[in-house]
């Protein structure tokens, strides 16, 4: 099972749900789960982007498919409509936020995974889709989606009376940060496998999710091995 932080390839993002990953946007697309691919590297097609440390992501929505003869689709409103009429991903999550507005229904639970490099991917939790509007950008229109973490701590901390205060999710920039330093390796072993954004002094203990300083690269023995010795 995925936890917050994990480092995963591609094909271990897309196999819990039996497809390939082709689109940012994924509307319910197994059990009822929704989710989302977003990236704050240099050069990303959208514009999302996180506040409140990680706890908040304002998620772009996204254009209408590039085609031969068609106009540039940055230089149109992004679409809430197919040709035919049925919602693109772009209305069904923004009718999704208007139902928990309205009060019709629980909020949408998202999983969220972001981009650290081509091929790489951190999962960064579940969050909930509370909001969502239009606004101008440049000469067009653009969906934008507010989402808010779900705070999940694991049992243990529970045990622990561990406070939903503390601040564990780890910025874009710090990831990115992180993984350069660290080579996409395990900083004990070496492994580039089953990777995990770990906490030197874990936010439990007053860590900070904020500071590169404080995470570092493991893979999933060093991790476990470093978990269990914590008393």
């Amino acid at each position: 099972m995925l936890s917050p932080g994990d480092v995963i390839s591609y094909l271990e993002m897309c196999a819990p749900f039996g497809v390939n990953l082709q689109r940012g946007m994924n509307y319910r697309i197994r059990d009822g789960e929704s989710l989302i691919l977003m990236s704050q590297r240099s050069g990303a097609p959208y514009q999302d982007r996180v506040e409140q440390g990680g706890r908040i992501i304002i998620y772009e929505g996204h254009d209408q498919p590039r085609k031969r003869g068609v106009v540039d689709p940055k230089k149109t409103d992004q679409p809430q409509f197919q040709p035919s009429g049925k919602p693109t991903q772009n209305g069904l999550f923004a009718e999704a936020a208007r139902r928990f507005k309205d009060g019709i229904g629980p909020a949408e639970r998202v999983r969220v995974f972001e981009k650290i490099r081509n091929g790489i991917w951190a999962y960064n939790g579940v969050f909930e889709l509370i909001d969502s509007w239009q606004e101008k950008t440049g000469p067009r229109k653009v969906f934008k989606f507010r989402l808010q973490l779900v705070h999940d701590v694991p049992f243990s901390e529970r045990l622990r009376g561990v406070s939903l205060e503390h601040d564990r999710v780890i910025p874009s920039h710090v990831k990115l940060e992180v993984w350069k330093r660290d080579k996409g390796r395990c900083v004990k072993c070496g492994s580039a496998k089953n990777l995990h954004f770990d906490h030197i002094i874990p936010y439990s203990l007053g860590g900070s999710s904020k500071d590169a300083e404080n995470i570092q690269l493991l893979c999933a023995r060093h991790n476990l091995e470093k978990h269990d010795a914590i008393q």
